[in-house]
């Protein structure tokens, strides 16, 4: 059998990622649109990545405007000089009164995190968090599980297909990596909404598209 992971040359990945950095940008400058009237001192970025081979990683925090002091919070060792302050913590967790302190800022930003943060209890537990350390905006970014392709596995349609059979294909075909609920839970605008009725803070779900069809959901809310 062959592996799909195995198809991708090189090029084809470099090809993904650029694809990636341009929603990116995409996204980036739609969220600078909606924060250009608003007073921003410190930014904090949700999920941040150690990765630096690709290009798209981490962008959208590196290209917000008007901002001064950039902090992270990850599960990873964040190394980059770029963030003032760093912790390394599972934002599925709860947080004392401390780094509530030291971490929260006036807008806080999650782009590609949530679908890895596990279930819909660690999902509801994330959104939580980020509006516990947000000041003013909070802006949680996530692929839209509708769109064709699935640019974690870079396979399409099967992810359409109920979350269990998914789970048992990707594993059948070698993937086992992403057919963990743990690794890999996509969402929809529905599942956005349904997670936003908990809360009560005014909020708006903006989308890029790719080739016409909304590739990524972005949840802005307000304090």
């Amino acid at each position: 059998m062959i592996i799909p992971s195995k198809i991708y040359t090189t090029n084809h990945l470099k090809f993904f990622d650029r694809l990636v950095q341009n929603k990116r940008i995409e996204i980036s400058t739609l969220i600078n649109k909606e924060i250009e009237n608003c007073t921003l001192k410190d930014a904090l970025d949700i999920g941040t990545t150690e990765d630096k081979l690709n290009k798209s990683s981490n962008i959208i925090i590196k290209n917000l405007k008007n901002i001064n002091i950039f902090k992270s919070i990850s599960d990873q060792d964040i190394k980059s000089d770029f963030f003032t302050k760093k912790l390394k913590k599972s934002i599925t967790l709860d947080f004392n009164k401390e780094e509530i302190n030291e971490f929260s800022s006036d807008i806080v930003v999650s782009n590609a995190t949530i679908e890895h943060v596990g279930n819909e209890e660690n999902q509801l537990m994330m959104i939580k968090n980020i509006i516990k350390l947000s000041k003013k905006i909070f802006i949680i970014i996530t692929p839209n599980r509708w769109y064709p392709i699935d640019f974690h596995t870079k396979i399409p349609f099967i992810h359409w297909l109920p979350k269990k059979i998914h789970r048992n294909f990707l594993n059948l075909i070698g993937l086992s990596f992403f057919s963990e609920e743990k690794n890999l839970n996509l969402l929809n605008e529905k599942d956005f909404n349904n997670f936003m009725k908990n809360f009560n803070f005014k909020y708006k779900i903006l989308n890029v598209k790719l080739f016409y069809i909304k590739s990524n959901l972005i949840l802005i809310g307000k304090k």
